[in-house]
């Protein structure tokens, strides 16, 4: 896939500004081409039936958020499934930034596309990281925006500097929700994207985001990272470990016909 935009440098400011907020927005990194093309892909992918199961445990779901109907909503992982968005994960530009960041080069960790279309509800207050031994401390997220992210749309929300503080939950490594008042809302910052433009935030950031009530599509390519020193290379370590927890917890729920295509 062409990458006919030039490549963008962060300047000391950016750096400062997400080492003290845990967050950073970087506008007009990709092309309206790459872009149309992303969106190209993401339509293709939104078609692909043969995968779209409630057992296969690369699909994510979300209720409506007024009817409650279970709806698909992510492709976890996905640059499998599209070289268009593995370009993309492995683009010299995103590694330049996430490297400006870290001090050192960045290592892919994990990949998914969000579709959010209209109706679809969005996630209560976390962080990102859990903590099983092997994983990565540095992780952090690139959201590469295919559509426009506001806030009619559901777009992420964050709360500055709690980064700062660690893993707010216990580390047991299960996924936790954060209780609303674990976070100032005054902290809060809406990601407020357009296409092309990326928003970057640590595993250790808080943060929700609302439903979409917009008329549109909120695509977002969630690409995340690690820096060289903290695991190196490991995505694939990750999916397998990844997998099979999944796998136990829809157990729980007597879900054990589930399968990875």
């Amino acid at each position: 896939m062409s990458t006919d935009v030039a490549a963008v440098a962060l300047d000391e400011t950016q750096i400062s500004s997400y080492r003290t907020d845990g967050f950073l927005v970087v506008r007009q990194v990709f092309s309206p081409d790459i872009v149309a093309a992303l969106d190209a892909e993401a339509n293709r992918l939104h078609q692909r039936t043969d995968l779209i199961d409630q057992d296969n445990i690369r699909c994510r779901w979300q209720n409506d958020a007024d009817t409650g109907a279970c709806r698909f909503d992510c492709f976890d992982p996905v640059i499998d499934l599209t070289s268009r968005c593995a370009s993309i994960a492995r683009d010299p530009r995103l590694l330049d930034i996430v490297a400006a960041l870290y001090g050192e080069p960045a290592c892919l960790f994990k990949d998914k596309l969000i579709f959010k279309s209209p109706g679809t509800s969005g996630y209560k207050l976390h962080q990102d990281y859990i903590s099983w031994p092997s994983f990565p401390t540095s992780f952090l997220t690139v959201l590469v925006a295919i559509d426009s992210a506001g806030r009619e749309s559901g777009a992420t929300e964050v709360f500055a500097g709690y980064h700062q503080r660690g893993c707010l939950s216990p580390r047991d490594g299960q996924y936790h929700q954060l209780a609303d008042d674990s976070v100032d809302p005054a902290t809060g910052v809406m990601l407020e994207l357009e296409p092309g433009d990326i928003g970057i935030f640590s595993g250790f950031t808080p943060h929700r985001s609302g439903p979409n009530r917009s008329s549109h599509w909120r695509r977002l390519l969630y690409l995340s990272y690690n820096a060289l020193s903290d695991g190196g290379e490991r995505r694939d370590q990750h999916y397998v470990e990844f997998s099979r927890w999944l796998q136990e917890r829809y157990a729980e729920y007597g879900k054990t016909a589930t399968f990875f295509r």
